[in-house]
């Protein structure tokens, strides 16, 4: 049986996908000229593509053998081609940040931009300008704040991160997943289920870093890039990023914590500072501390650690409080908890007079010790209620401001939002939560429309007709984790 968090298997460090969509000239209305210039534009950026893998690739080749050294010479990689790719790989459709510029603008004069920010960031007179601070709301009900910088500030960290990902790709360990290339929440949540079903765990430690993108030490954060970094260029941008500062209510605040979650750059940081922090200590601990089993699954600053002994647990748990402590993060006292859970939770609980054992929320699920239709132990993830519930909301408020448009339109839009959210939810075992959210979806149409005439004709056996036309039917479209972990991690 192969071991989820000792190896990075089958993931392919490979540089971000263009999700940017077709070229503009595609767009327009035919005219002379359009295709030839479409069919260029593809060419020149595949060419440049193609080198920039070729460069990268020798980068990450050195990476994967020479791990103690650093890399001097980086800053070359910095050119008009991978900055071409890394602003074709940003949303079309994102917010601007303080400099007002969307994406269509800034491509439509595009090589003489890029190729003087290329001149600009060389010479060291590129200057990032602050972030512009938002909040979007989180499901607790609470506002998780935002930081979305300018656009060009945006290419270049993304061509950083490019560069980066090569060298540190081969440095991170096989349990940590988030943002990483290659890797999503399903290989995570994979990874979790398989560790758990299969694995000698009795014990789980859901750990909550506190406000861990707002409480990242600057300082140590420079010091664990130098590990690897030596290029001063590249360490100068960094810096310069992290004290551009945010704009909020027209002040700019510039502090020396914090990475400015949001921002193109600061999941990779965030990678970055928890590889040391915790990463490395935690597989440490696990060869020369553990006495029984031991599983991680990192996704960002998620952390869930699961354990065959007791002890073993809560000596982790009093470790980990301190070495977060060290490195200035510290867990969250009421989302942080020690619970009994796994394949005999149940019964050992039943014979000490307890109820059912705790749950535990990873990534958007819960996860239920059940039993299967034979009676065996199976491990069961549900939809996070209070994420669906946000959903929700949302969706009521949207279909508000969309109440009078023709139901065909509305009809394609929930279509989108109910296909997207089954994408993300509809794995083995969460088939009652996929029925629930699609039901409550069709009532608040079913409400929306109500409220479009008194003369109210939509009664729940029209509805039901007409979001059998519209809505996709509840099923599950992601595998077993255990099929789809072997694909993934053949050993």
């Amino acid at each position: 049986m192969h071991d989820p968090e000792k190896s990075d298997s089958g993931i392919v460090a490979g540089k971000p996908t263009n999700k940017a969509g077709r070229p503009v000239a595609e767009l327009v209305e035919p005219r002379p000229g359009t295709k030839g210039n479409a069919e260029q534009q593809h060419m020149h950026r595949t060419q440049s593509r193609a080198r920039m893998s070729q460069a990268l690739d020798r980068v990450r080749q050195a990476a994967r053998l020479r791990k103690k050294e650093r890399f001097t010479a980086l800053f070359h990689h910095i050119n008009v081609d991978t900055l071409r790719t890394a602003f074709y790989t940003l949303k079309r459709k994102a917010a601007p940040g303080v400099d007002g510029m969307t994406w269509q603008d800034y491509e439509a004069d595009l090589e003489p931009r890029l190729r003087d920010l290329h001149e600009r960031v060389h010479r060291g007179t590129y200057r990032p300008q602050p972030s512009r601070r938002t909040y979007i709301p989180k499901a607790d009900g609470k506002q998780r704040p935002l930081a979305i910088a300018a656009l060009e500030d945006k290419i270049v960290q993304g061509t950083t991160v490019m560069v980066l990902n090569a060298i540190y790709e081969g440095d991170f360990c096989g349990f940590s997943y988030g943002f990483r290339p290659g890797r999503g929440p399903h290989d995570a949540l994979d990874a979790l289920y398989v560790a758990i079903d299969r694995r000698k765990v009795n014990w789980i430690v859901d750990a909550d870093i506190q406000n861990f993108f707002g409480a990242v030490s600057q300082e140590w954060l420079v010091r664990f890039v130098e590990h690897r970094i030596g290029d001063k260029r590249i360490i100068r941008l960094i810096r310069k990023w992290l004290k551009a500062g945010i704009l909020e209510d027209g002040i700019v605040t510039v502090e020396d914590r914090g990475t400015g979650q949001g921002s193109v750059i600061s999941p990779l940081l965030a990678n970055i500072y928890l590889h040391y922090v915790f990463d490395l200590w935690a597989q440490r601990w696990r060869q020369r501390e553990a006495t029984g089993g031991m599983i991680i699954v990192r996704y960002a600053d998620d952390v869930v650690v699961g354990f065959e002994r007791e002890e073993d647990a809560r000596h982790f748990l009093d470790a980990m409080r301190a070495r977060l402590e060290e490195f200035a993060l510290s867990l969250h006292p009421d989302k942080t908890r020690l619970i009994e859970f796994g394949r005999f939770a149940a019964v050992d609980r039943k014979k000490r007079g307890l109820g059912k054992p705790e749950t535990f929320a990873f990534l958007g699920f819960t996860f239920i010790c059940g039993k299967s239709r034979k009676g065996r132990f199976q491990l069961r993830r549900k939809t996070r209620s209070d994420r669906m519930r946000a959903k929700l909301k949302d969706i009521k408020a949207e279909l508000r401001r969309r109440m009078h448009r023709p139901i065909p339109e509305q009809g394609k839009w929930l279509r989108q939002v109910v296909t997207g959210y089954f994408g993300y939810y509809a794995v083995p075992t969460n088939g009652r939560a996929l029925s629930a959210f699609r039901h409550h979806v069709t009532d608040l149409w079913r409400r929306t429309l109500r409220r479009r005439s008194q003369r109210d004709g939509f009664t729940w056996a029209r509805m039901t007709k007409l979001t059998d036309d519209w809505l996709p039917k509840p099923r599950i479209l992601h595998p077993w984790p255990n099929e789809r972990f072997a694909v993934s991690h053949p050993r």
